[in-house]
């Protein structure tokens, strides 16, 4: 009997020693895995890179002579290969500028060694799922061990998730430092389709936090790219080590070289300067409607049609409504109107301008001042959309009916919507017709400040007696006389 009882408790002993070695080994073993996988990711040769630059029309060789290089791919090529360190960037400028494109070509140089790039999303979920798609990182999603746990390591919100992620990249990045002695490059890009919410703002604040850090040990260099400059704003409040650059339309003589190479690229022919330089005061020095231009068979008619998309778009967002207005839609109408203004307002400056094209540079779009734009339209709100109801939210930087630069100046979007501005402010009566409109909003806003009182006493031939009697407690004596009713 005790010969039995020892032997199973030697076999079970055997066992549970076998199982919990088995454990200890495949635990050790799936966190090296995890972070074998996350080396690799930064490894020369990533397919991500080859789908994003065909995507991004970033040539690659045989076509390397179409690329239009830009004054500030040097620095962008010293960051993304190493040789600048100790900071972390914000990239801003407008929809179309080529940002991401600099970003891609830079990184095809050194066939994407050592970067990782992901696009952002509103969506922390979707946000989480893509860095971790970028990293080869699975947020233990096929852990095993979690089935004999009560709590599981998913069990967690995407902000944790992402945090987790952040701890094992820096783990990869110390060892990369150590062995390369540069540091790692992580790309956001198109920082702003986060949400400017509370969820949006810790994220931002996360991830602010790990490339303050990063970049002060020289372990990751993180790239923020934005076409919105709420993002400057969220992100300047933490920033030590943040530097900031700016990407506008090529200018004009750049312009005119990007437009050559296109055009020869898609028809093979070499277009009249005259006609270039046409194309340039139309359109300006946007990459993306150049490059549109260039594709089309008539690209004067292609100018014109380019202004009058960014018309439309501006008119339906910021049309005035006049005198007629309905008060049911007098929140929206504050909003376009408030817009309206700060159009007159930029086409009036460009007027009182001395210089507003150079033969060198090209166009001198006019601007204001952020300050100066929210006295002119009376409403801060409007310029960064922080109030949350449904018209405020859409506000004009990320509509892309202004541009907020990097040196907070406000302006048209692009040349082609500065052009519609000019369009429709110069039409006739619009400034009266605004002024309606204005005038309208001012007395919808009154009859709500407005409050009526009807003495009921008074309209039926009551009199009211009012009488201060001496008195120590100072009262008011109010009596009611009414008229006797005649007799019969």
């Amino acid at each position: 009997m005790a010969e039995s009882a020892a032997t199973t408790l030697a076999s079970v002993l055997v066992l549970g020693i076998g199982f919990a070695a088995a454990a200890y080994v495949y635990h050790k073993s799936y966190k090296y895995i995890q972070l074998q996988k996350i080396t690799n990711a930064f490894e020369p040769g990533d397919p991500v890179l080859e789908l994003a630059a065909i995507g991004k029309d970033v040539p690659a060789p045989p076509n390397e002579q179409h690329w239009v290089m830009r004054e500030e791919q040097e620095k962008i090529d010293k960051i993304i290969n190493g040789s600048i360190k100790g900071h972390y960037y914000l990239i801003m400028g407008e929809k179309g500028c080529g940002k991401s494109s600099m970003l891609l070509e830079a990184m095809r140089k050194i066939d994407g060694e050592g970067c990782a790039m992901f696009e952002a999303h509103a969506d922390l979920e979707v946000f989480r799922i893509r860095i971790g798609k970028a990293l080869d990182y699975e947020f233990h999603e096929d852990y095993i061990g979690g089935y004999f746990s009560e709590r599981g390591p998913r069990e967690s919100t995407a902000l944790l998730d992402i945090e987790r992620a952040m701890n094992k990249l820096e783990k990869v990045a110390l060892r990369h430092r150590a062995k390369k002695n540069k540091p790692l490059i992580v790309i956001v890009n198109q920082t702003h389709l986060i949400r400017d919410d509370e969820d949006g703002k810790d994220l931002l604040e996360l991830l602010q936090q790990r490339a303050e850090g990063w970049a002060a040990s020289n372990l990751v260099t993180m790239i923020f790219n934005s076409d919105d400059y709420w993002v400057y704003e969220r992100l300047k409040h933490l920033a030590s080590r943040m530097e900031v650059m700016s990407v506008t339309d090529l200018p004009k003589m750049q312009a005119i070289r990007a437009l050559q190479k296109y055009r020869h690229r898609y028809f093979a022919e070499e277009v009249d300067r005259s006609i270039l330089e046409e194309v340039y005061d139309r359109v300006g020095g946007r990459l993306t409607f150049l490059n549109r231009v260039a594709k089309s068979h008539d690209m004067l008619a292609t100018c014109d049609r380019i202004k009058e998309i960014e018309k439309t778009w501006f008119l339906n967002q910021c049309w005035i409504l006049g005198s007629e207005m309905d008060d049911d839609v007098m929140d929206q109408q504050k909003w376009a109107s408030a817009a309206m203004v700060l159009a007159l307002a930029l086409v009036d400056k460009e007027q009182e301008m001395e210089q507003t094209y150079d033969p060198e540079t090209g166009h001198v779009l006019p601007s204001f001042p952020i300050h100066k734009s929210q006295e002119i339209m009376t409403r801060a709100d409007f310029i960064r959309g922080h109030v949350l109801t449904y018209f405020d939210i859409l506000e004009l930087d990320r509509l892309n009916l202004f541009a907020i630069t990097s040196a907070a100046q406000v302006r048209a979007s692009s040349v082609p919507m500065h052009r519609a501005f000019k369009e429709i402010c110069s039409e006739p009566g619009f400034r009266e017709f605004l002024q309606d409109t204005l005038d309208r909003i001012a007395a919808i806003e009154s009859l709500g400040r407005t409050r009526e009182l009807v003495a009921k006493d008074l309209v039926l031939g009551g009199k009211y007696r009012i009488s201060k009697p001496m008195s120590w407690d100072n009262k008011i004596d109010v009596k009611l006389l009414q008229n006797e009713k005649p007799k019969n």
